[in-house]
C-alpha cells in the first residue's frame, strides 16, 4: 500500500470514527493491523496529531455557531448561559485530563497492535449503544453531576475500542438528558481535550521518523471532510434512537477480529 493511500484511508477512517460511535482508536489500530502496518504509536505521532487536528476543525465547523454563542456570552464577563455551559465542559474534561497524564505509558502500550481488546471494547461500546437506544425520551440539560459523571465516561472511552461519542452520548442519554442536547455536548467537550492532547503531543512526541508534507495534507482532508459528513449524520442518528445499528456494527466487526486471531493462532 502507498503512503499516500495509507493517509488516505487513515484519514477517512478517523473522520468518521470519530464522529460515529465505534471508536476511531480502535479502527486507526484494527486499520494498521489489516495492512500490516508494524509502526509503534510514537512513530506515526505526526500523523495522529494532524488527523486528530483534522477532526477537532471538523467540530468546530459544524458547531461554529453554537461556539460563536458561547464566546459571545464569556465576553460579557457575567453569569449566563455560554458560561455556565464552558464550566461544565471544562468539568467534563477533568476526569480524561488525570488519566492521561497519570496513565500515559500505559496507555502508550495499549495503542500498539492490541487488536483483541480492541474488539472486547467494541462489544462494550455496542452494548452502550443499545441501553441508550432504548432510555426514555426527555428535555432534560446536563448538570454539573452529569459533567463529571460525562467526563468519567470519556475518560474510560480513552481504551482502544471503547467509542468517545457512543461512551458519552449513551451516558447523558441514560442520565436522562435530552438526545440532541447529548450529542451537542458530547462534540463540544472533546475539543478542548483534542486540541491539549495535540500540544502535549507536539511538545512531548518523538517526530524522528517524518511523514511527508503531502501525506499530512492528503490525511488531513480526508478526516476534515469526512468528519463533517460523520458529525452532522450523528446528531440526526441519535435524535431518531437509531445508535443500536452500529452496537450491530461493533458486535460484528468483535466477532470477526476474535475469529481471524483465533484461526491464526
Amino acid at each position: 500500500m502507498s503512503d499516500i493511500l495509507r493517509a488516505l484511508v487513515l484519514g477517512i477512517v478517523q473522520g468518521l470514527t470519530e464522529f460515529l460511535p465505534v471508536s476511531s482508536s480502535g479502527h486507526l489500530e484494527l486499520t494498521k493491523w489489516l495492512f500490516n502496518d508494524t509502526s509503534l504509536a510514537e512513530d506515526s505521532m505526526l500523523m495522529t496529531v494532524t488527523l486528530h487536528a483534522a477532526t477537532a476543525l471538523a467540530t468546530i465547523v459544524v458547531f461554529r455557531k453554537d461556539i460563536a454563542e458561547i464566546l459571545s456570552d464569556l465576553l460579557r464577563f457575567e453569569w449566563n448561559g455560554g458560561t455556565k455551559f464552558a464550566l461544565l465542559i471544562i468539568v467534563s474534561m477533568v476526569p480524561a485530563a488525570i488519566v492521561g497524564v497519570m496513565f500515559d505509558t500505559i496507555l502508550t502500550t495499549l495503542f500498539d497492535r492490541q487488536i483483541v481488546l480492541v474488539a472486547f471494547m467494541l462489544i462494550v461500546t455496542g452494548l452502550l449503544l443499545f441501553l441508550a437506544d432504548r432510555a426514555k425520551r426527555t428535555e432534560k440539560s446536563v448538570d454539573w453531576t452529569d459533567a463529571i459523571l460525562i467526563g468519567i465516561a470519556q475518560a474510560i472511552a480513552i481504551l482502544p475500542g471503547i467509542s468517545r461519542s457512543g461512551a458519552t452520548i449513551s451516558t447523558s442519554v441514560l442520565l436522562g438528558i435530552d438526545r440532541e442536547k447529548s450529542a451537542r455536548f458530547s462534540f463540544l467537550m472533546v475539543v478542548p481535550l483534542i486540541l491539549g492532547k495535540m500540544a502535549k503531543d507536539l511538545l512531548d512526541g518523538d517526530f524522528s521518523a517524518t511523514t511527508s508534507a503531502v501525506e499530512l495534507s492528503v490525511g488531513f482532508v480526508a478526516a476534515f471532510f469526512t468528519g463533517i459528513v460523520a458529525c452532522v449524520w450523528m446528531i440526526k442518528l441519535v435524535k431518531k434512537a437509531e445508535l443500536k445499528y452500529f452496537a450491530y456494527y461493533c458486535f460484528v466487526v468483535a466477532l470477526i477480529v476474535l475469529c481471524i486471531k483465533t484461526l491464526g493462532t
